[in-house]
């Protein structure tokens, strides 16, 4: 038996490791505070992942313990034990597999609940509310109609919008402004921010009409804030209010389905809305958000 023993070249500790953990660590926190640290999180995971898995894989040579003398692997023979190639890189790379399972089960329910309501959507509404006669509707003063969207569901499809007659539009069309009463952080109920003239309250065919002087609305729920227009000015509501479709048929104003808005520039017939299908509270339309959400918005069309 040889004197000689032959050791092996064990891999030297890596820093790859905890910079991979960094930058998981730094997409957790952009994901939540910005997408500029989410995007520089991202650069050092795929990096330091980079490195970490290319030094697992590089081949450690076979070293002898007397110095001069090159091992030359030895043809296994009938009774030998096949001894594992590498046993660390073989256990890095199962740690490395636990850990991607244990952290999937942990990230796929959270992505799930974030993501797969933009996938369901609302439903198509096809009920169309009659509010009445446009003379309803003093110009340039908002009023509050209350009214069932679907009468043959009863109460649950009780709906308040914000309505504003705004007068005629340049080309002569008559304009409204039709601002669903419903926050876009959470869904509570918004409330207009002015005296509502009880006095003047009338009900006609089912749907309730309340003059208010709204100077901007307000949620009471979590301190949401938008201006007049429905454009948010404060609070952590992450787009405008969502609006109304209307028309205008023998003279009534009919409310049709909502959609969603990212912002209103101008005021009144002038305005023009960035506009785009009905997502849910919470959810970004437009600007570098609304990647996180995997269904596209259509462009914004002015109005």
């Amino acid at each position: 038996m040889s004197d000689e023993q032959d050791t092996h070249q064990v891999p030297t500790p890596s820093l790859w490791p905890i910079g991979f953990a960094i930058g998981i660590a730094c997409i957790l926190v952009g994901l939540v505070v910005s997408i500029p640290v989410l995007i520089v999180g991202a650069l050092i995971a795929l990096v330091f992942g980079f490195l970490w898995v290319r030094d697992l894989l590089t081949t450690h040579p076979v070293t002898s313990a007397e110095p001069g003398i090159d091992e030359q692997p030895r043809p296994a023979t009938v009774g030998d034990v096949a001894a594992p190639v590498d046993r660390a890189t073989f256990l890095s790379l199962a740690t490395i597999g636990v850990g991607g399972l244990i952290g999937a089960g942990l990230t796929l329910p959270v992505l799930g609940f974030g993501v797969l309501p933009s996938f369901m959507g609302e439903g198509i509404q096809t009920s169309h509310a009659n509010l009445g006669p446009i003379t309803n509707f003093p110009e340039g003063q908002y009023v509050i109609a209350t009214f069932l969207e679907n009468p043959d569901q009863g109460e649950v499809s009780r709906r308040t919008a914000f309505i504003r007659n705004n007068g005629l539009t340049d080309a002569g069309v008559p304009s409204f402004t039709t601002i669903y009463s419903r926050c876009v952080h959470l869904g509570c109920p918004v409330q207009p921010n002015g005296p509502i003239d009880e006095q003047a309250k009338k009900e006609v065919n089912g749907v309730e009409l309340r003059p208010v002087l709204a100077a901007s609305f307000g949620c009471p729920c979590h301190g949401g804030l938008y201006n007049s227009e429905g454009n948010r000015q404060a609070g952590p509501p992450v787009r405008s209010l969502d609006r109304f479709e209307f028309s205008i048929v023998n003279g009534d104003l009919i409310l049709g389905r909502t959609f969603s808005v990212a912002n209103v520039e101008g005021v009144g017939a002038s305005a023009r809305i960035a506009k785009y299908y009905k997502a849910y509270p919470g959810v970004h339309v437009d600007g570098v958000e609304r990647f996180l959400y995997p269904i596209p918005t259509p462009g914004s069309t002015g109005s």
